[in-house]
């Protein structure tokens, strides 16, 4: 999709078109497919080991799921480019053969097993569906489609994004979307970005050409918001945006792991461009700190912390 964008790009007048090859790397995020999200770190994950490619010259772009994107980028690199976002909600998937009988989370019965990586989901679907169970799931696409519907399998359904399916071709698979307010979405989910080199003018110039002003604005609040809460993939802050006629809403919420506790808050105000649309962003997590989100953050880094020692021991 990123490559497309840019080969589509107008050729320039004084040089010659540009030509993209393309390289895939493995992260740390895609190796360790069994250590639960929650106990292994921040969104560096997926991000580190190809900064490094970067910084070395090895590759000119790196193409992200921006919500897998740090939202304090090492020295020497930014974000040059946010491609046009796709439907961000997260999606419920039911089990095959079950489809006709549950169609919703409200359908499941009494202790069905709801597979999931994410601690959001779980925190904020704790607190709506207090009867469903969860199990965190790892795996590409189709390898936690497989554990779904197998026979002896324990998930009676999976929380997964819309987008992901979406862009697999896997969108026949999606039983119902959840919007908010029943779960809010991880930041930048359904963005593609472009990280390049803050020196490389020329990559710079052919990211801006493609950069999508709505959902920039709309990403960079919601990053703004979660950097201030110094959140990544294990801590569960759910946000919500729109932008229309310059007028940024943008909606975010803090859940306690056990989805006792649950902050949320909305703001809504003029941000077309993107300095004014991280303002809000800050200004809104300051809010849900003063709100008792700074509580509830505390409680689960202490709670991560003893997990990971406890963990180092066996």
């Amino acid at each position: 999709m990123a490559v497309a964008a840019l080969e589509a790009l107008p050729p320039p007048s004084d040089s010659p078109r540009p030509t993209f090859t393309t390289s895939f790397m493995a992260t740390a995020g895609d190796k360790n497919q069994s250590q639960a999200l929650f106990l292994m770190g921040g969104k560096a994950l997926w991000t580190k080991v190809l900064e490094v490619a970067l910084k070395e010259r090895d590759v000119d772009m790196l193409v992200h799921c921006l919500k897998d994107v740090p939202t304090v980028l090492p020295d020497g690199c930014i974000i040059g480019a946010i491609l046009e976002r796709e439907d961000p909600v997260d999606s419920l998937v039911i089990k095959k053969g079950k489809e006709d009988a549950w169609k919703t989370l409200d359908d499941l019965p009494a202790g069905s097993v709801v597979g999931t990586s994410s601690v959001r989901r779980v925190a904020q679907l704790k607190r709506n569906f207090p009867k469903l169970k969860f199990l965190d799931v790892r795996g590409n696409l189709n390898t936690r489609l497989a554990k779904l519907d197998a026979e002896d399998g324990p998930d009676a359904a999976l929380i997964l994004a819309k987008s992901g399916m979406v862009r697999l071709g896997m969108g026949h698979r999606i039983t119902a979307d959840l919007p908010p307010p029943t779960l809010f979405h991880a930041v930048c989910q359904g963005a593609l970005a472009i990280e390049i080199r803050d020196d490389d003018t020329e990559a710079l110039k052919l990211c801006e050409a493609i950069t999508h002003k709505e959902t920039q604005i709309r990403c960079l609040a919601e990053r703004a918001c979660l950097r201030v809460l110094k959140g990544g993939c294990s801590v569960p802050v759910g946000v919500n945006s729109t932008f229309e006629d310059g007028v940024l809403t943008l909606t975010s919420c803090v859940t306690s792991l056990d989805g006792s506790e649950h902050v949320e808050h909305t703001l809504k105000e003029p941000a077309s461009f993107v300095v004014e649309a991280e303002a809000v962003g800050e200004r809104l997590a300051k809010v849900l700190v003063a709100s008792g989100a700074g509580k509830i953050l505390d409680g689960i880094n202490l709670d991560r912390e003893k997990r990971t020692t406890e963990a180092e021991k066996t």
